[in-house]
């Protein structure tokens, strides 16, 4: 079987395609190396696959999904059986300030991967959505089955706008889609953007970090290698509906002050930060930012029904790989 994964050299799409080659997958790997966060890092994970990969079950090409003429001879050049997009313009606060390139990604892209799959006649497409699309909801519990319809980023809505054209293909042109909404993705060579990796930068550097909402903002943190899983479980389970919608998260949602202090200790054990380091004179207690919300916590149960799994990686151990993959990334 023949995978395409798009922003493969991006953090989850980096994950999602070394899973796939080690279960016996050929896969084409496409990304354009989009700036928006260190382009070393998106080489040097497309290093680590190629370490490891048969050549004649790997392949990268240099392209952007917005091309839709790349693209496309990107689909000329093989036959598909499956397509697993993850690539896209990540972040929700960033979206207040260039919401024209998220349009562009996010919706024109995926509208390009749209037409392909279904002008190649590809099996499956599962796509990456988010947490995102919930916005501001008061529901203590997050399930597919709730309203999405008032975002509170550009980002969001450009998923939520993904989620609708999938269905519309299904609808019109029988492609078979499942999209999943990743809550909050965290784990070993992460994007530096996110508040996890920007914690430990800002903490072994001797920096105070950000907590916004004073730090009683509740997330629902989701190990990357479990988001690996769920898209391989995806591909391997023959489903006769057309389109689906399922969460990914882990069901336990943490309060970002009690995130930072774990993480605070896993840095201390691993000696990248001193012995007894008192975290709280290095935090910033800020308002809520525009684009965020309070809490997030995924109601995975159809995903359990449907694939038999739940994401089970604790924080614990995925933040103690995390600080693992840092220290050796940066040979502290």
């Amino acid at each position: 079987m023949k995978v395409l994964v798009t922003g493969a050299a991006g953090f989850i799409g980096y994950h999602i395609s070394h899973r796939l080659l080690s279960d016996g997958y050929s896969v084409v790997g496409v990304d354009n190396f989009d700036p928006y966060y260190d382009v070393d890092l998106k080489k040097w994970r497309l290093d680590r696959i190629e370490e490891v990969s048969d050549p004649q079950r790997w392949r990268f090409v240099n392209a952007d999904i917005c091309d839709g003429k790349s693209l496309g001879e990107v689909f000329d050049s093989d036959q598909f059986d499956y397509v697993v997009n993850m690539a896209a313009r990540p972040g929700a606060r960033h979206s207040y300030n260039v919401p024209e390139s998220y349009f562009n990604s996010n919706v024109t892209g995926f509208f390009n991967v749209l037409e392909q799959c279904r002008i190649h006649n590809v099996r499956h497409l599962v796509f990456a959505s988010s947490s995102s699309v919930y916005g501001c909801s008061q529901n203590e519990l997050l399930s597919t089955d709730d309203r999405t319809d008032s975002p509170v980023s550009v980002y969001a809505a450009t998923k939520k706008a993904d989620e609708i054209l999938a269905s519309s293909y299904s609808a019109m042109f029988g492609l078979k889609s499942t999209g999943l909404r990743f809550f909050t993705v965290y784990g070993p060579a992460g994007r530096p953007d996110m508040a996890y990796y920007k914690f430990t930068d800002t903490l072994v550097s001797g920096g105070s970090i950000q907590l916004f909402n004073s730090g009683l903002c509740r997330r629902d943190f989701t190990y990357v290698g479990d988001i690996a899983e769920a898209v391989a479980r995806v591909l391997s389970v023959n489903r006769e509906n057309t389109c689906s919608v399922y969460n990914i998260g882990s069901g336990s949602p943490c309060g970002m002050l009690e995130f930072a202090t774990l993480l605070a200790r896993k840095l201390s054990l691993a000696g990248l930060l001193p012995s007894g380091f008192d975290l709280s004179r290095h935090i910033e207690k800020l308002p809520m930012q525009n684009g965020d919300v309070l809490h997030t916590h995924a109601d995975t149960s159809s995903f359990e029904r449907d694939f038999g799994f739940v994401p089970g990686t604790g924080l614990d151990q995925g933040l103690g790989r995390f600080v693992e993959w840092y220290k050796e990334y940066n040979n502290n």
